[in-house]
């Protein structure tokens, strides 16, 4: 049986909040692993939390990144971003929203500075950008956000072509309209015939370092 860490047990009856401990993250996504272990492989948690699951895809992510590229500083700023942009979460409650994003950068920035010894803040702020886009204060069931103003829950697609990166947004209730999305990551990058979905916005392409100044 899964082990399950409660916070409240106000929250466990308002909002049905129990989190998945450590032990049993790994084991279900050991199930997965060839995929975690992709850097651009694009996971999709629709009840994230705080980032439980999200916060170890990453770090698996990050370790082949390193392996892989962390002796070129160019490549550790894309590839490392690219990780970053594969990360999608949906999270009805608002501190989890915020602490899941805080949690997915503070990773991101240990292991960062951890290879390269420096600090970029022109990258820094483009992981905080992707992070705002990605993970969504919104209900997974009725596929929209949360709040006063409740609108369909939109997600980006990331785009690279070498240095250059397009952003792409679509309405999630779109994305599962057709069977055959939800039996494929995000966005599917698998070349099989799928279903397109319509382009709510697009934006130009861009250098990935300059993403913040095109939002």
């Amino acid at each position: 049986m899964t082990k399950s860490i409660i916070t409240s047990r106000k929250r466990v009856t308002d909002h049905g909040e129990v989190f998945t401990s450590e032990r049993e993250v790994n084991a279900m996504l050991d199930l997965v692993k060839q995929e975690t272990e992709r850097i651009d492989s694009r996971f999709l948690e629709p009840a994230c939390g705080d980032g439980n699951f999200l916060s170890k895809i990453l770090k698996r992510k990050l370790k082949i990144v390193e392996g892989r590229y962390g002796r070129s500083q160019k490549e550790l700023d894309k590839y490392s971003l690219i990780a970053i942009t594969s990360i999608y979460g949906i999270e009805l409650l608002k501190d989890n929203v915020a602490r899941c994003r805080e949690r997915l950068f503070e990773i991101y920035l240990d292991r960062y500075t951890s290879v390269s010894h420096k600090n970029n803040n022109q990258l820094f702020d483009c992981v905080k950008l992707v992070l705002s886009k990605n993970i969504i204060h919104g209900d997974a069931l009725t596929l929209k956000t949360v709040g006063n103003n409740e609108e369909p829950i939109v997600f980006s697609e990331w785009s690279f072509t070498k240095n250059m990166v397009k952003r792409r947004c679509f309405a999630f209730d779109e994305l599962l309209q057709n069977q055959s999305i939800r039996e494929t990551p995000l966005f599917s990058d698998l070349g099989d015939d799928v279903f397109l979905p319509r382009t709510i916005e697009e934006f130009p392409l861009v250098h990935y370092l300059d993403l913040v100044e095109n939002v």
